[in-house]
Order: C-alpha cells, then sequence, then structure tokens
C-alpha cells in the first residue's frame, strides 16, 4: 500500500529524499496550483503531474534528467531544416498558443510494475490557466519556432527560476521545429551564463538530444546553485532568439 504525504493549506513540501522509488519520483499529492506553491515546489526540485479527473501529484525522480548545454550542439539535419524552412525563433511572444499547443502532444511517461505508463491529458485546463499565471507574472515562459510565413510551427515552455529553467513540453508542427526551439534556449541560456535544463525525465524525443540521467543528490546541488544564479535583468524578457 503506497504512503504518500498529503499536502494542506501550509506552502510546505516533504524532503525530496522521502520520495517513493515506485512509481519514481512521487513524493505527494493535494494542494493546489497557485502560484506560491508552484514556485515553492520548482525551487525545490519537485513538479506537479496528473491527468484530468485524478488528484494533484507532485514529483520528484531519482535520477533526473538533464541536457548539459556544453554538450549539445545542432545535427547537420536541424541546420539542413533550419535553412530549408527559413526558421526564426522569439521568446515569450505567444505563451498561451504554445502552451495550448503542448497539450495536444503525449509526452510524459512513468514506469510502474515494469511496464510504461502515458499519460496524454496531463497539461489539463487546471494546469493551462496556473502557468499562464505564471507567465503574467514573470516566471514561465516560451519559445516560439516560426517559419518564412511568419506561421507558428514548433515550441516550448518552462519555469525559469534566475538561472534555473526547468522545461515542462514542447510540441512541433513541421520537422524539427521543436529542436529548433531547444536550440534557440539552449543559445540564449549559453549567452546567459548558464548550464543545463532540467528535462525532469528522460523520453526519446529528449534523448535525442542529448537528455541524460543523474542521481537526484547530484541534480538538486546544480540546481540550488542555478536557482541562485544572478542573470541580467532582460534575459527572460520579451525577445527574438538567434537560430544560426
Amino acid at each position: 500500500m503506497l504512503e504518500l504525504f498529503r499536502l494542506d493549506h501550509r506552502l510546505q513540501f516533504p524532503a525530496v529524499d522521502l520520495a517513493l522509488s515506485e512509481p519514481n519520483g512521487l513524493l505527494a499529492f493535494g494542494g493546489d496550483l497557485n502560484p506560491q506553491r508552484l514556485l515553492q515546489a520548482y525551487r525545490q526540485g519537485i513538479f506537479p503531474w496528473f491527468g484530468e479527473g485524478e488528484p494533484l501529484l507532485w514529483w520528484s525522480p531519482d535520477p533526473r534528467g538533464v541536457i548539459m548545454l556544453d554538450d549539445f550542439s545542432p545535427s547537420k539535419s536541424l541546420k539542413k531544416s533550419i535553412r530549408k524552412f527559413a526558421y526564426s525563433a522569439s521568446m515569450n511572444k505567444c505563451f498561451e498558443e504554445v502552451i495550448s499547443l503542448c497539450s495536444k502532444v503525449p509526452r510524459r511517461t512513468i514506469k510502474h510494475d515494469d511496464e510504461e505508463h502515458a499519460n496524454t491529458t496531463w497539461i489539463t485546463d487546471e494546469m493551462i490557466d496556473a502557468y499562464t499565471e505564471l507567465h503574467h507574472l514573470g516566471w514561465a515562459h516560451s519559445v516560439e519556432i516560426w517559419d518564412k510565413e511568419q506561421k507558428l510551427v514548433g515550441g516550448l515552455y518552462g519555469i525559469a527560476i534566475n538561472g534555473g529553467f526547468c522545461g515542462e513540453s514542447m510540441f512541433h508542427l513541421r520537422t524539427d521545429a521543436s529542436k529548433a526551439a531547444f536550440f534557440a534556449l539552449a543559445q540564449h541560456m549559453r549567452k546567459h551564463g548558464m548550464d543545463f535544463i532540467d528535462c525532469q525525465m528522460v523520453n526519446p524525443h529528449l534523448a535525442s538530444l542529448g537528455c541524460t540521467e543523474l542521481p537526484r543528490k547530484d541534480f538538486m546541488q546544480m540546481w540550488q546553485n542555478a536557482c541562485s544564479q544572478a542573470v541580467e535583468e532582460h534575459c527572460w524578457h520579451r525577445q527574438d532568439l538567434a537560430l544560426t
């Protein structure tokens, strides 16, 4: 029988090393998605993940998926797609459209009882409302990819706390557009002295971008350092991004 921590009105989470190993990383349930609770969770290396009609669940898996920016370089096929489709990139120009399109893409899976389980509806309307509010407060950010007709064809979104960026989801409507979004974000973060992107859990798409696993204790040290790293004020503002 699973024993989970139940959250109440207080903005407190249990220590991440108390998370279950099966299913991997499940830590607590309950609470809500108000901005203060969400930010407290992310600062502690915890994130929400639940499906439509399910209780609100909070996770901190071990190991943790990360992409070290110095290890990432765009493939020849990605560069070819960027040239072929004349992609351009921006940040925070249409967050709500990006998260809406991401919600239509099944992405996360978790292993339980030696089986892979996919959740196709984890970006629920409740999640969209909560992260859109975080965006308006300056914490949630989107990267957009546009084709030569200036149509939105790919993107991603996530949470930034100073120099720490936690990627939530990505989508593409044209070849390599989500990878182009990641490329634009990686270049931008390196420009501002950041080292890695928290991917939470590895999946085949993220693995193709160089996502690897770290023990949770190693990740938490990196994450806490990143979240305390000062960045320039305009780093996470609305802007065009380089894609070359």
